[in-house]
């Protein structure tokens, strides 16, 4: 993934580590965890850690507890509990665990749940059109959908609601015309992050499902390109004179300035994107151009040339030209790094971390890449993720 991991150790009784799945940071593969220094208190930091991790023991009672409270909301039942406990053996003790985990995925509280975890994660919610995007998203999450779904599907059904009494998601159209793309055309969400050139909703796109905090981007590892009055090389893929600036094919934003922040190396992707999200207005209506006003004396409306210098199309990433926000989002079903996001987000989940965007909070790539591969193999199916997730090693062992 494209960002820096942060690798917490959790310090509390019930939280399992941000850990890795038995491989040893010194490459050492024997589960000893007996570096050079081990045992003499001399170890290199890694050594402990891994010592750490090597005194772990499963413990399926202590694991069912946390997951009970994260899939339904509520404690395990006495009968759950001591079918766990009274299991003649460890095998024994993970069927009856992984059994409940699958009973639990089948609740309406699983549902209730699923749903608050999608309002946390998108950051959306509380009116009825607020909790459409929201919703969909726990609508696919039940149905065991296809998380790419969530950018790629095109259908008029788009804006359910969910009833939380009755575990009961009703579909709707959204009803905000123009293009309809999962949650990427939501008016609720078109409506809470509008703003001067459409770029709260490129973070909102970019940190909820990329996980990279904005304006933080990728592509900024290009060649050197020297320009007049920086202080050091902009470093983006995409050349310079395709930045748009009053200068440059008359934008009247200067996104080319270097003087205090190099624009470019940000703007560089969010002006690709941008455009795509523009014709949304306040209210999340689409119209049939940009709908967005540019920071300037009167809040004029934006043009396409306050972003893009021609013929620079409109793009997930520079170099994959999306013309329409179908494309758009098929870019982003087809980029590893969202999948990874997707992973990640739900071990966050499962292990009581904050969010992975506001505090950089994640889960290690060592401990997801199981799961992720799981991922990848099913077609990106939401369900089992979370089964796998919470079936793992690293989850049941403390």
């Amino acid at each position: 993934m494209k960002r820096i991991s942060i690798l917490l150790l959790a310090a509390t009784s019930f939280a399992v580590p941000a850990c890795s799945n038995d491989a040893s940071p010194t490459g050492d593969d024997d589960g000893s965890g007996s570096g050079s220094g081990s045992g003499s208190g001399s170890g290199s930091s890694a050594d402990q850690y891994q010592q750490v991790l090597n005194s772990r023991v499963v413990d399926y009672g202590a694991a069912l507890k946390i997951a009970a409270l994260r899939l339904t909301g509520q404690l395990p039942t006495m009968d759950e509990i001591k079918s766990i406990s009274s299991a003649a053996d460890d095998a024994g003790k993970k069927t009856a665990y992984e059994a409940l985990i699958d009973k639990y995925l089948g609740t309406p509280a699983f549902k209730k749940q699923i749903f608050a975890f999608w309002q946390d994660q998108m950051k959306i919610g509380g009116s009825a059109m607020f909790d459409t995007a929201p919703a969909l998203a726990a609508e696919l999450t039940d149905m065991n959908a296809s998380y790419m779904e969530l950018f790629t599907r095109t259908t008029d059904d788009l804006c359910p609601t969910f009833n939380a009494a009755t575990g009961v998601f009703t579909p709707a159209a959204c009803g905000n015309g123009g293009p309809q793309v999962g949650v990427l055309s939501n008016p609720g969400v078109m409506s809470s992050y509008f703003a001067n050139l459409a770029f709260r909703r490129v973070r909102w796109v970019q940190e909820v499902f990329d996980c990279v905090a904005f304006p933080l981007a990728s592509q900024t590892n290009g060649p050197d390109q020297h320009v007049p009055g920086a202080s050091s090389p902009v470093t983006i893929l995409k050349p310079f004179n395709l930045i748009a600036s009053p200068q440059n094919n008359g934008g009247r934003v200067n996104f080319q300035d270097v003087s205090a922040a190099i624009c470019a190396n940000c703007h560089s992707i969010a002006n690709g994107r941008a455009p795509l999200f523009a014709n949304y207005d306040a209210n999340g209506k689409y119209q049939t151009g940009p709908a967005v006003p540019i920071p300037a004396d009167g809040n004029p409306t934006a043009k396409l040339t306050d972003w893009l210098v021609a013929p620079d199309p409109t793009a997930w990433l520079y170099g994959q030209p999306t013309p329409d926000l179908a494309s758009f989002g098929q870019a982003m079903a087809a980029d590893p790094d969202v999948a990874a996001c997707g992973v990640a987000r739900m071990w966050n989940w499962a292990l009581g971390k904050t969010d992975i965007v506001d505090t950089l909070q994640e889960v290690p790539t060592e401990t997801i890449q199981d799961q992720l591969t799981a991922f990848k193999a099913s077609g990106y199916k939401i369900k089992d993720l979370i089964a796998a997730v919470y079936k793992s090693k690293d989850f049941t062992s403390f």
